[in-house]
């Protein structure tokens, strides 16, 4: 294939790629927006794999991981469930982290192939091209990896820290800027091999002190980083469609860490060096005596609901792990027969990543224009008459207004409480991912509702 053509259709596939982020942008344009999302994704990889040349072995090579990659990716994605998206995500991010150092350690081992020049005489643009793409990539790597052990329960959701780890990550940061330097001062075989080390152990340190709380932002962030690492790898490669899709990820990854900041009032530059989530929570709540619950049945839920005038759902990640979206569905139908006015509350990091409850409503075919997110629905809690909070625990607990030890403290919180009655449809009174206790249980116009989320729903259907 000619250069000309392959920049034409890196072009396409650019262009795309942004009218597929422009479509993800909104519910009712959101499966347009993946269609071309595909289709770019389809044009630029037969172009890269068309530019190998004709069926010499580097084909055969190219054709065999393709299928080896492809059929893994569309495995992986068939079979998981929804509940375990953030974990895919995060896994994902990994391996584009990692893609990105064995690139730019083939291109630093043999430059000739690439047009880089030869080994310790590579161009010094591309030098510094492939420094950064290795150091972020490899920092996406660690970290997506220790923020899928803690999504997925094998590593705790607790903050790690140490004393003096913000010192060590400000030294580490600053070695590999100093490395990167010399790097390109000396072309040091031992230097390169040296930055990539120390660029997988700032990304294990960034993510640690980071709690279970938080982990929708580290998501955002982490697709951020990979995205400018493919970037950084794409100008190595001189490939115009790595750099044009590298530079749409890393930035809307930025853009949308800082709209999740803004929904948790976290500050985006600490976001950014990691260690956001550190905050300790006070000792207090694992030695506080157990305060007594007003518990209930479906029978008493459905008796509230019909006595309603207007319902406020609040979906949370318990909602995700009883697959309860259709339930709730059929359930809130039920209630507009009944002349009942139903509105979907979704706060911005209900889940564990960004959009997570927005999909699973889509799934159940919720219309648009009943879902509403924090800053539109916040006012009319205290109007409603029931709000009926299926598994979203750490978004509606009013203690992020109140106790400044709160690992949740300052992050903007659906104001459930004001509704007249409380429903909240919980397994158990153990804490949600941040690890602390719901005051909200507690509030004496609240019933729990203790029972798998998706059984309890059909059961309040069947008594409405």
């Amino acid at each position: 294939m000619s250069a000309n053509l392959s920049a034409i259709l890196y072009l396409i596939s650019g262009v795309l790629f942004i009218l597929a982020l422009r479509g993800l942008s909104s519910p009712e344009t959101s499966r347009q927006g993946n269609l071309f999302g595909i289709i770019g994704m389809v044009i630029a990889v037969s172009v890269t794999f068309l530019s190998v040349g004709n069926f010499s072995s580097g084909f055969i090579y190219v054709l065999i991981f393709l299928a080896i990659g492809g059929s893994i990716g569309a495995f992986i994605a068939y079979r998981i469930p929804m509940t375990a998206m953030p974990e895919l995500v995060a896994g994902f991010h990994s391996l584009v982290g990692l893609a990105a150092v064995f690139v730019a350690i083939s291109a630093f081992i043999n430059p000739e192939a690439f047009g880089l020049g030869t080994p310790g005489n590579i161009k010094l643009a591309s030098l510094i091209e492939m420094a950064i793409g290795a150091a972020v990539g490899a920092i996406t790597f660690s970290g997506s990896v220790i923020a899928f052990l803690k999504l997925q329960g094998i590593m705790s959701g607790a903050p790690i820290t140490f004393k003096g780890q913000h010192a060590l990550n400000a030294l580490i940061l600053t070695s590999i800027v100093i490395l990167t330097f010399y790097l390109c001062s000396t072309q040091s075989a031992n230097l390169f091999w040296i930055l990539i080390a120390v660029s997988f152990l700032i990304g294990f340190l960034i993510i640690i002190p980071i709690g279970g709380a938080d982990m929708p932002v580290v998501i955002s962030m982490l697709n951020s980083y990979s995205g400018w690492a493919a970037a950084g790898i794409g100008f190595t490669l001189e490939n115009t469609a790595l750099i044009i899709t590298g530079a749409l990820v890393g930035s809307s990854g930025a853009i949308l860490s800082y709209i999740m900041c803004k929904g948790m009032n976290r500050s985006f530059f600490n976001v950014i060096l990691g260690g956001f989530g550190a905050t300790e929570q006070s000792a207090g709540d694992k030695n506080k005596e157990q305060r007594p619950v007003k518990s209930g049945n479906a029978d008493d839920a459905a008796f509230l609901m019909k006595n309603a005038s207007s319902v406020i759902i609040v979906p949370g990640y318990g909602m995700a792990v009883a697959q309860a979206q259709h339930a709730l569905r059929e359930m809130v139908d039920t209630l507009k027969k009944n002349d009942i006015k139903v509105s979907y509350a979704i706060h911005p990091v209900a889940g564990r990543m960004p959009g997570h409850m927005n999909v699973l409503l889509a799934e159940a075919n919720v219309p648009y224009d009943e879902v509403f997110e924090l800053e539109e629905i916040n006012n009319d809690f205290a109007n409603a008459d029931v709000a009926f909070v299926i598994g979203a625990n750490d978004v509606t607990n009013p203690v992020a207004k109140t106790d400044p030890q709160s690992p949740i403290y300052g992050m903007p919180v659906l104001d459930v409480e004001k509704c007249k009655s409380v429903l909240f449809v919980k397994r158990s009174l153990s804490p949600g991912y941040a690890g602390i206790d719901n005051d909200l249980f507690y509030k004496e116009n609240t019933l729990m509702l203790f029972a798998d989320a998706k059984k309890m729903t059909e059961d309040i259907t069947k008594n409405l």
